[in-house]
């Protein structure tokens, strides 16, 4: 076995030989390359794949020898930068071989253990799962609930938008060089299922402010954006990935414990802020009157208080298609089914003032509101 790799998984993939064949005898594990193009077909030749497969070569429990493929997802630029990525693509592949005629048959899938040496198959596996500890409090949602009603703000409540903002600069203080992690944040921004471009697909052709043409000047601005913003890797940051009032938990004390972290958690910052302030926004239309009396002054704290403390000088020039996504969620009737269409319309208005200004200004939302 040539492969380091295929040395240190021997006995693991003996196991899963064993499993798959009854009796079968592991033989070899090479590793090989799908495209061995001769040199005359060089212009041809395959230059990037989605793995490194090995090949088994086994002999079954009647003397048989046939041969097996094992097969791993590496890392790439194409959307398998993360390890969640290469797992769907393998778990995909095992779900769906199967259904193509003539195609080559999927016999197990799993993992690779933490030590590198064991195999845990997941072939038998149904949805996945995860636990995780609990947090005590109350959603920060009920507190924005409370200021609605009301009509005004206390003096805690704007501590807490404070309190949100160092959060979030804290969060954002971690730095990362790796530009095409940020490429991806962005085409994902745009392009992926809870994107920009996922998110309208989501809208009924009969929603009321947001016919199909209001939407698709929207995509056509964000698809726009994606090229000022997709070359300022410089901005990639540790993130949240979906820091708003349902995934925030204040204690008593009012300490926050955050819930439901996404995206890979990398990100432009632009994303998280625009996350949380699109809601000071949102509740605002839901309650009319209350954005004077109380939702102003927290939608401005909140700005104010994260680019003093963020010192982020680049926040406001590349908001805009952020703000958008963020507010195609909350204007959406499958998120919230209740909004009625004046409220949608003026979520609509501040991401179409965004979309069409050269650098976002928070003051915006005063036009569109007051």
């Amino acid at each position: 076995m040539a492969s380091g790799f295929a040395r240190r998984v021997a006995p693991a993939l003996e196991q899963v030989v064993s499993r798959i064949l009854p009796g079968a005898t592991l033989l070899s594990a090479e590793p090989f390359d799908v495209d061995d193009a001769e040199e005359q077909d060089a212009a041809t030749a395959k230059g990037v794949g989605y793995g490194v497969p090995l090949r088994l070569r086994v002999r079954d429990a009647m003397g048989v020898e046939r041969t097996l493929v094992f097969h791993t997802a590496k890392s790439d630029q194409f959307g398998h930068d993360r390890r969640a990525d290469r797992a769907a693509e393998l778990l995909l592949a095992f779900d769906r071989f199967g259904r193509i005629p003539g195609h080559v048959r999927a016999l197990d899938v799993g993992a690779i253990d933490k030590s590198g040496q064991g195999l845990i198959s997941l072939a038998d596996a149904g949805e996945f799962y995860l636990v995780t500890s609990f947090a005590e409090g109350t959603l920060y949602a009920d507190e924005l609930r409370r200021i609605a009603r009301r009509g005004s703000a206390l003096d805690a409540e704007l501590t807490h938008v404070e309190a949100l903002a160092r959060h979030l600069v804290t969060i954002h203080a971690e730095r990362h060089d790796e530009p095409l992690r940020y490429q991806r944040a962005i085409r994902d921004l745009i392009g992926s299922g809870e994107g920009i471009f996922g998110l309208i697909d989501a809208y009924a052709a009969d929603v009321p402010a947001a016919p199909p043409e209001r939407l698709r000047a929207i995509e056509s601005q964000a698809l726009a954006w994606r090229w000022r913003l997709k070359r300022r890797a410089h901005r990639l940051r540790r993130t949240h990935g979906d820091y708003h009032p349902f995934n925030v938990v204040l204690s008593e004390a009012g300490e926050i414990a955050l819930l439901d972290a996404s995206r890979g958690c990398l990100g432009d910052p632009a994303d998280d802020v625009t996350c949380m302030a699109v809601n000071y926004v949102f509740f605002a239309v839901e309650h009319p009157g209350s954005w004077q009396g109380a939702f102003r002054a927290l939608w401005h704290r909140f700005w104010e208080v994260y680019l003093r403390e963020s010192g982020d000088a680049e926040l406001l020039e590349v908001s805009a298609p952020f703000l958008a996504w963020r507010g195609l969620v909350v204007a959406n009737p499958l998120w919230y089914p209740n909004v009625e269409a004046d409220a949608r319309d003026r979520v609509f208005r501040l991401i179409e003032r965004a979309l069409g200004a050269e650098r976002f200004d928070p003051a915006f939302a005063d036009e569109v509101l007051s």
